[in-house]
């Protein structure tokens, strides 16, 4: 309910792999440059070139694991919200077990069981801050109650006695010059 900014689901498994790439590319190229450089030979020279060559190697694999990740993920919550005819979050706890699953099928049953428990548990912790932020946003920005006529006419006088105009109709002074 909270994504409106998304792109409708055909759209959406494109934009999501080409996303999870570029995170998994930056992301895994500043891992693996510091790894790199860490255990490169001594020498501020070598570090460099030993983080580059790590960076090189490594990156492209990373970044395609998490474009493979990021289309799986969203091929199963496209296909939740078609089957289900509602986007809610259970849609990417779902998802995110599935996906977890079917990563590790290469592996047996047992790690796709565990695969799956991992990827639903972490969706799960995901959209539940997810959730809290948004309650707590909302919260934030709801317009206050307004005051209850009492309150209102707090400082015009009595309400029953009121003329309407602020000032009290009960006792009328004489005005007389």
């Amino acid at each position: 309910m909270e994504e409106y900014s998304r792109e409708p689901c055909p759209h959406r498994i494109v934009d999501d792999c080409g996303g999870a790439f570029a995170m998994g590319c930056i992301g895994g190229g500043v891992f693996q440059g510091l790894k790199g450089f860490r255990n490169a030979p001594q020498g501020f020279g070598r570090r460099v070139a030993g983080g580059v060559a790590a960076m090189k190697a490594k990156s492209p694999v990373i970044a395609g694991n998490f474009a493979a990740w990021g289309a799986v993920f969203s091929i199963c919550d496209c296909s939740l919200v078609q089957l289900r005819k509602k986007e809610d979050p259970w849609n990417s706890i779902i998802s995110g077990a599935v996906t977890g699953g079917v990563l590790a099928s290469r592996n047996g049953v047992a790690a796709m069981a565990g695969s799956a428990i991992i990827g639903g548990v972490l969706l799960s912790m995901i959209e539940g801050v997810g959730i809290l932020f948004t309650r707590i946003s909302a919260d934030q920005f709801r317009n206050p109650t307004p005051p209850s006529v009492n309150e209102a006419a707090a400082g015009f006088g009595d309400l029953d006695s009121s003329s309407g105009f602020g000032f009290s109709g009960g006792q009328q002074a004489n005005v007389t010059s």
